[in-house]
This record gives structure tokens, C-alpha cells and sequence, in this order.
């Protein structure tokens, strides 16, 4: 049995081969007639193949499976020429500082630019309230980071942590890194994704063409060191559920499937959006979650004038539009490298601690998780202030979003407004209602 494989696709080609008197004689398979000649190959996902490198896999009669020939790609002229030709004409995206209202949204998303380890944000609001365009829009203000020149995980070269194997072992072997810089990805999940996709999967090309077990990686891979956007995550299948709460418990994806066995970091910033009229989401990965924003729609007529003549703006030029607003997302961007630089320097006083503690402990939140994003976030919010110490205001503006999906609560009743945060953060401060 013959197999002819093409391109990065994988697309297969099965024709029975059997001998005669006179040589090989092409018969067709059990899914039809499929053989092509090498003159009529056609261009492949990836790039087009030389006739002559045409990859043919050969199995002899009760012997193994052996390479024949490997294909090799031709490169096309003019390659990089389309490379910037699509980046030049890219989806536009709607600038950040030109999303009218929805305060709390962005601040939670840009604190969790300013430190990661807070751990995500989930959006639950009115449909049509510009929830997916505004964690769209953050894509713009997103800094730069040193990567491992090459690697499909986007190891970093100088935190074990977030190394993946094999940089972990280039490392140990004293050999030299190329190092690069790269803008912060931000991947998005579809509601249809399969687990294969998510997590990675054999590379089928290469098991044909190579006769290899070789690791093809997912978008856990992608998004590691980056952001992972879940739109309508209230809607996300169980089974892909559990995959994120793996990852995000642990920072490791690990793919155990057809002979293979690997583990990859995958820290990333998890932010989802949905309706909470369209179902809740599960606790476990609710809790996942660093920050809860609440999204209402405006009820300013004025505001929604301005909203309606903005988006028909940037609707009829897009390019134009972004112009007008280059000043102030160049400034909002150099705010928050100023505040990611400050972060390690910023300090919450000890009696502010306690008192974070003790309004999570009077609110009966479980676990610790809800204190480390709590201090986390105040830090992260006095940085971007361009202050180095927490004050009461801080903690105040960000308990809310830190602790309201974390209380227990009735389970025919939605996640608390804030309203209880607020009055224990009052009680325990000794701020007046």
C-alpha cells in the first residue's frame, strides 16, 4: 500500500499498488480511484511542493512502514512581500480609549495587562454592550516580551517557569539562546474548538512523511505568556471546561495521546465574556477567574448618541479613525509599561493586609485565592496610579471585582452586584456608608 501525502494539510492519497509480469500496476482503493501524477500536484496549506519532492510512504508486504522520498517545500517568491501586505490589511480594530462608559471593564482588564498573575477577568453583561470589543481593543496596549527566538511556546529565556522543555534543556547545556522580542498574543478559543486543537495533537504530516512521533501544539501554546479570550465562555462545552481548569490550575498543559507524552507551560491571562441570561458558568472555573466586571448597558441618551456616531465613524474608516486616537492610545500604552515597571516596588502596609484578610474571612469567601488577588490587584492599581504604596482607595476599587463571584450564594439567585463586598469593606475600614 502506497500513500501520497501533500502539503502541510495532510492530505492523503491511498491507492493499491499490486506486481505484475509487466511492473506496478495502479488499481484503485477501497474509497475510490485517488491516484494523481506528480505533474498535476497541487499546492498544498503551507507552500507549494516540487514535483520531484514528491513524499510517498511504502509499505512491502508484512514489512514496516519506511520513508520512500520526502518532500521539500519551494519557496515562493514574494513571500515576505504578502506577509506585510496582510498585516497591512488586517482586521482594524477599535481603539481602546475610544470605548465610551464601561469603566470598571477596563480597568479590570488593564490591571491584568499591568500583572498577569492576577488571573484573568470575566465579563458578564447585557448582550450588545461592547464586551468582545473592548477585550479585542486590548491588543493594541499590549507590551513587548523576550521570547526564545523560534520556539512554538514562547519560552521565556530567563524564567525557568516558563520554559518548555527543550529551551530547559538548551539551558543546562550551556548552549546560547536567540533571543527576540514579541508583542503579547492574545488567542481566541472558538465555542466549536476540539480538545485536539486546544491542547495539540500528534503531527500527522510528519508521522507520514517522516515515519516520526512529533508534537503539533495547540492554542494553549500559543496564548502561554499571553492572553486567552473565551467569548461566550457561559456556552463553552464541558469537556473543553476541564482542559482550562487543568491548565490554569497547574500553568502546564500536559498531552498524553497515540504514544506521545509532553508538557508545555501555559500560563495565560483567561479572559471570558457572556450573558448570564444565557446559563450560569461552573463554579470551579468561575473561580478561576482573578476579577468579575459587571457590564450594564448606557442608559445616557447622550452617552449612546456619542457611542452610535463613534462606531458609525470608525465603521465607515476605520484607518481614519484610529488615527485620531494614535495620541492617546501611545499614552495609555507608555502608562502601563510605567506601572509593569513599578509593580515589583509597590508595597501594601501590614494592617492593610489584615484587613483584607479579615473582610474575606467575615464574607465567608472560600479559600485563600480571594486575599492574593485582592493584594495583588491593589498593587497593580497603585502602580498604574504611580504610586508605591497601597492605600485604603486602592483595595476599595477593586474588592468588589476580586470578591463578589467568590461568595457563596443561593443557588436560584446571580452573582452578588458588590453591594455586600462594599458594605463589609466599609465596616471593616471604618469608611462611613
Amino acid at each position: 500500500m502506497a500513500m501520497l501525502v501533500r502539503g502541510a494539510g495532510a492530505v492523503v492519497a491511498a491507492v493499491g499498488v499490486s506486481s505484475s509480469s509487466g511492473g506496478k500496476q495502479v488499481q484503485s482503493g477501497s474509497s475510490g480511484v485517488l491516484a494523481c501524477r506528480a505533474s498535476s500536484f497541487c499546492q498544498g496549506v503551507s507552500g507549494r511542493l516540487s514535483c520531484a519532492g514528491f513524499q510517498t510512504l511504502e509499505r512491502r508486504a508484512g514489512g514496516p512502514l519506511r520513508v520512500v522520498n520526502v518532500a521539500t517545500p519551494v519557496k515562493e517568491q514574494g513571500s515576505s512581500t504578502e506577509n506585510v501586505a496582510s498585516k497591512e490589511n488586517a482586521r482594524p480594530v477599535f481603539p481602546f480609549t475610544a470605548i465610551v462608559g464601561q469603566e470598571e471593564m477596563k480597568m479590570c482588564l488593564i490591571l491584568n495587562v499591568i500583572d498577569p498573575k492576577i488571573g484573568g477577568v470575566m465579563i458578564m453583561g447585557d448582550r450588545g454592550t461592547g464586551k468582545s470589543t473592548t477585550v479585542r481593543a486590548l491588543v493594541d496596549l499590549l507590551p513587548e516580551i523576550k521570547v526564545v527566538a523560534g520556539d512554538p511556546f514562547n519560552s521565556s529565556p530567563e524564567d525557568p517557569e516558563l520554559m518548555s522543555e527543550d529551551v530547559r534543556k538548551r539551558v543546562q547545556a550551556k548552549e546560547k539562546l536567540s533571543v527576540t522580542t514579541s508583542r503579547i498574543n492574545m488567542v481566541d478559543l472558538p465555542l466549536g474548538a476540539t480538545e485536539d486543537r486546544v491542547c495539540g495533537t500528534i503531527d500527522i504530516e510528519k508521522a507520514l512523511t517522516e515515519g516520526v512521533k512529533a508534537f503539533e501544539p495547540g492554542l494553549l501554546a500559543k496564548a502561554n505568556r499571553g492572553i486567552l479570550y473565551v467569548d461566550e465562555v457561559n456556552l463553552l462545552d464541558d469537556h473543553l471546561v476541564d482542559v482550562l481548569l487543568d491548565s490554569a490550575a497547574s500553568g502546564w498543559n500536559t498531552v498524553e495521546r497515540e504514544g506521545i507524552s509532553i508538557s508545555h507551560p501555559a500560563r495565560f491571562i483567561l479572559i471570558g465574556s457572556g450573558n448570564p441570561e444565557e446559563g450560569e458558568l461552573r463554579p470551579q472555573l468561575l473561580d478561576r477567574f482573578g476579577m468579575h466586571a459587571q457590564v450594564g448597558t448606557v442608559k445616557d441618551p447622550e452617552l449612546r448618541v456619542k457611542i452610535v456616531e463613534e462606531r458609525g465613524m470608525f465603521d465607515a474608516n476605520p484607518k481614519s479613525f484610529r488615527v485620531n486616537y494614535e495620541g492617546s492610545q501611545l499614552e495609555l500604552r507608555d502608562q502601563i509599561d510605567n506601572a509593569r515597571a513599578l509593580l515589583p516596588n509597590v508595597k501594601v502596609p501590614h494592617d492593610l493586609r489584615v484587613k483584607i484578610s479579615q473582610v474575606c474571612s467575615e464574607l465567608d469567601v472560600d479559600g485563600l485565592r480571594g486575599d492574593i488577588v485582592s493584594n495583588r490587584a491593589a498593587k497593580a492599581l497603585a502602580a498604574f496610579r504611580g504610586r508605591d504604596e497601597v492605600t485604603p482607595e486602592d483595595i476599595g476599587s477593586v474588592m468588589p471585582n476580586c470578591l463578589r463571584h467568590r461568595l457563596r450564594k443561593d443557588p436560584l439567585e446571580s452573582i452578588d452586584s458588590g453591594t455586600l463586598v462594599v458594605d463589609k469593606f466599609n465596616e471593616v475600614f471604618g469608611y462611613s456608608a
